[in-house]
Parts: C-alpha cells; structure tokens; sequence
C-alpha cells in the first residue's frame, strides 16, 4: 500500500518539474490531416486521418488508430503523434471516442472503457477498408493505452499495438487512486445518481476532468498540459468529466485484459510516468511478442515534448512497419 501510495503521489507531482533547457522545447503538430468519418454503434466517429509524406495511392502501408488520454481529444497527443508517425510512413487515424469532442453521442463527457474498445474495433474497420493499408494496429497514450488491451484481447483485425505512457489501473490501486474505499463508495452513489438524473431528463451532471480539488475534478490537483492553452488547453477541448462515469472508470481493469493479447506489443514508458510497475506488470501479462522501452521524462512530456515524442516516434514506427506492413 505504501509503494502505491507513494506512485499516486508521483503522478500528481512529477509533472511540475522543471524540464532542464535543453529539453523544453515543446513539439508542434503541423501537419494537416484529412477528416473523416464512419459509423459506430448508431452514431459516428469523427477522426483526422494522417497520410505518410510522398504519399502514394498504389502502396500499402501500415495503420494504426491512435486514442489519448482520458477526456482528451483527437487535436491533442492522438493527433501529434498520428502526425509524428505520418511523417515516418505510418497511415495514421486520430479519433474522437464516441460522446467526446465532434463524435456523436448523446452522452457527453462520458468514460465508458467498454465504448471505447468498440470504439477503436470500429476505427480498425474502417482503416481495413482502405485499398492502401497492409495491416492495421492501435496506439494508445496515457488511458488509452489502457483502452487498447480491450480490442487486442478479443478483435482478430490487431494486428499490433503500441502504449506510450499507458495509464494501467487495476483492482489493486483503485482504492489509493480514487482515495479509499469510502471515497469510492461516494463516487459510486454520485455516479448512480447522474445516471438516473440522465435517464429521467437527460441532464449531464458534469465536474472538471482535470485540475482543482478532489470533490470537484475526476483527476484534482496542478495539470501544466491541461492547463496551459498553448499545450493541451484548446478550443477544440472541453474540461468536463460526466459523473455518471464513475462506476465503470472505477472498475476500468485494463491490466485483467493484458494475458489475453494476442497482437505483438510494444510499451514505451518512464519511471517518472504514470505507476511504473503497473506498465512492468502488464508487460509480464502479456504473452505475446513484446518489448519495453524505457524513455526518460516525465508523463506529460511524452505529450508534447519535442524530444520524448520524436524518440518514442521512431520506436513506434519501427514497431508498426516490422508488424503491419
């Protein structure tokens, strides 16, 4: 319990330590993809699709639908390195999960981790479609590297997967995570009641995703990305949680699904990202073809600094183009 208590207080701080000079350069997504859309579950997905540079209609290359963090969307981390890996020749979808950013869904600000797993199934679909694509894999950053374990256990189209700082929870640390048992069982009780409160008159009781005190954010406390308009606090982005979320984010056990994957798997982490030895344990679950990779950095900067995120691209395209071409 101490050892987890001590990575939860990791996440939250480490963060805000300075990067040193030469390191806080701060990359920039100019690429310009091409939007699209396809059906999902009765509503749509929105996605920006990322073509390799020299692109040529008659090859076939590999692609790879890449999610974000929790709340995030497709303009934020899943769309600098959709970018990151278009310029190295991966065919790269960027996604807005369903009831988030400009995807459908009359539930918004909802974390339903079973959504998104057929979210990403739906994105995979989609990809195998295209006359240029040789195999299709997933990347997931932050929770989605979490999400991607779903389909990778059950969808035969994931052909690879990547998580770069992948958030792992499970059984184990949700009680330090979401602040004991008895916070737990508040959280529970308030997510019931949004539910109700969404199906008698389909009001969404909301509460920020990031930054202020527990009682009023699902992830409280200093969030430099989320904070800062020129990183991750866009215009596109909303800071909104759906508190109808919390029994199934609370439940969410992406580290249950890692023996069950079957597509080779590469996990690019730090010990300064998020709980470490949950990216070893999910690593020794997974049997399959895998490999670690351990970067340097902080969780954040695997987002948008210019030296993370180039490093951990070229590990990734190699990964994809070794499994997917």
């Amino acid at each position: 319990m101490f050892k987890t208590a001590a990575l939860l207080l990791s996440f939250n701080i480490l963060p805000l330590i300075p990067r040193s000079a030469a390191s806080m350069s701060t990359i920039r997504n100019t690429s310009t993809p091409k939007t699209v859309s396809f059906a999902c579950g009765g509503d749509h997905i929105a996605g920006h699709l990322y073509l390799p540079e020299n692109y040529d209609p008659n090859q076939r290359y590999p692609a790879v639908a890449v999610g974000g963090s929790m709340a995030s969307v497709k303009e934020m981390m899943a769309g600098t390195y959709a970018g990151e890996l278009a310029r190295r020749g991966v065919i790269s979808l960027a996604i807005d999960y369903r009831n988030w950013g400009q995807s459908g869904g009359a539930f918004r600000q909802r974390e339903d981790p079973e959504s998104k797993a057929v979210d990403f199934s739906a994105a995979l679909e989609f990809l195998s479609h295209r006359s240029d694509v040789a195999g299709t894999g997933l990347l997931g950053i932050c929770t989605s590297g979490g999400n991607v374990l779903y389909p990778a256990a059950s969808d035969p189209r994931v052909k690879a997967i990547a998580t770069v700082a992948g958030f792992f929870q499970s059984a184990s640390i949700a009680p330090v995570l979401h602040g004991g048992e008895e916070a737990i069982k508040l959280k529970r009780d308030q997510g019931q009641e949004a539910t109700k409160l969404y199906n008698d008159t389909q009001e969404i009781k909301l509460i920020k995703a990031y930054g202020g005190s527990a009682n009023e954010s699902a992830s409280p406390g200093s969030k430099p990305y989320y904070e800062d308009p020129t990183r991750g606090n866009i215009r596109e982005w909303r800071n909104e949680f759906a508190v109808a979320s919390w029994g199934a984010w609370i439940d969410w056990d992406p580290v249950a699904q890692a023996s069950l994957v079957q597509a080779p798997t590469l996990i690019v982490h730090s010990e300064n990202a998020a709980f470490p030895d949950q990216a070893r344990i999910v690593y020794g679950n997974i049997r399959s073809q895998k490999e670690i990779v351990w970067a340097e950095g902080a969780h954040y900067d695997f987002y948008d600094n210019a030296e993370t995120v180039r490093f951990t691209a070229d590990k990734l395209a190699k990964h994809f183009y070794t499994y997917l071409s």
